[in-house]
């Protein structure tokens, strides 16, 4: 029988119950949950039943227990000590995003883990929706020409709730940009490069939490194309389409639904090649429109799979830490740019 990691998880209820659990560990075929925690006791509880898995009382009793690797899921202003604690234990560590509160955080958290030679990865699921997968594939046969523009949208409706993490600066870093458009942001960046330059705009313009309701940022990559990143707080669910689009000189990818938790969605593509002549007219049909629709993939059960495969082969995940460090310095000026009204270099 082929190894399985044994799994832990800190932060049980939540999206950890909702999703990493029952799509993710329990369906990966070479991992295996052991034990939760969470500090609420009655969640853990639930959890530990729902899954037929033991509890732990804390932290320090899941390390103890028998584990090779710790899923956290907690609040992100608790992330950087959980990493810190399980890297002493000497356990492999999958952090949700963000990778810390800040960049210094970030880079604190990655140092621990190579000290303590443990593997942390950063929980940027959406790299294996099969769409995203595929446009990449494309992109990086060149098919999309030199890349030009690209939009990435993700909006809920997320009214105050007392006591919601997401909505105080001070245990989630920020609102919508730093929640969804931190997803937004690292597609971005898997298929067009490193972003070079940001230019933001963040405002409470129906909610009036602590944390902003909504954002929109301008990226220059270093490449020299633009990007758009829109996410909202304050757009209801089925209002918002979770576009993607890709542009370059030679076509276009165009999706809705592929950027969220699920594997739903639609995507074609526009790829003209590079023999265009000008046309006056500028003549457009649908008829060109290739639809791109392989096998749908769970992206969980992806993401743990190919993070507990890089612990059994002792190689770097492509889910690595440094995609969450990567993250923190562009939303970094992104949140830069909002308070200074400037555009911000990313460091």
């Amino acid at each position: 029988m082929a190894k399985k990691i044994q799994w832990g998880v800190i932060g049980s209820g939540g999206i950890a119950r909702r999703r990493t659990i029952p799509e993710g560990i329990l369906k990966a075929d070479n991992a295996k949950l052991s034990v939760v925690y969470d500090i609420n006791e009655q969640v853990n509880a639930e959890v530990a039943n729902e899954f037929g898995v033991r509890q732990a009382n804390s932290v320090e009793a899941l390390l103890e227990a028998d584990v090779d690797a710790v899923y956290i899921a907690t609040p992100a202003n608790l992330h950087h000590d959980h990493v810190l604690t399980c890297a002493e234990a000497g356990k492999n560590i999958l952090c949700e995003k963000p990778l810390g509160m800040t960049i210094a955080e970030a880079e604190e958290m990655i140092e621990s883990c190579k000290t303590a030679h443990v593997k942390l990865g950063c929980a940027f699921m959406m790299r294996f929706v099969a769409q995203h997968v595929e446009a990449l594939r494309l992109i990086n046969e060149g098919r999309l020409g030199k890349p030009t523009y690209g939009r990435a949208q993700l909006s809920c409706w997320y009214p105050p709730i007392k006591g919601a993490w997401r909505q105080d600066p001070v245990t989630g870093g920020g609102g919508s940009l730093i929640d969804m458009g931190g997803h937004c942001i690292d597609l971005l960046e898997m298929f067009f490069g490193k972003v070079s330059r940001v230019s933001c705009f963040i405002n409470n313009t129906v909610h009036d939490y602590e944390s902003e309701d909504s954002a929109t940022a301008l990226l220059r990559f270093e490449n020299g194309a633009l990007a758009t990143v829109d996410t909202f707080f304050c757009i209801p669910d089925a209002s918002s389409r979770n576009v993607l689009e890709l542009y370059g000189s030679q076509g276009s990818i165009l999706a809705k639904g592929t950027i969220g938790q699920g594997p739903a969605g639609q995507m074609v593509a526009f790829l003209e090649g590079d023999n265009k002549g000008y046309d006056a007219k500028q003549t457009r049909g649908e008829d060109a429109a290739i639809t791109i629709a392989p096998e749908p993939a769970n992206t969980y059960r992806a993401e743990i799979k190919e993070f507990t495969q890089a612990i059994i082969e002792d190689r770097e995940s492509v889910i690595s830490a440094e995609l969450g460090l990567r993250s923190q310095r562009v939303l970094a000026a992104c949140y830069e740019s909002a308070r200074s009204g400037k555009a911000v270099e990313v460091a």
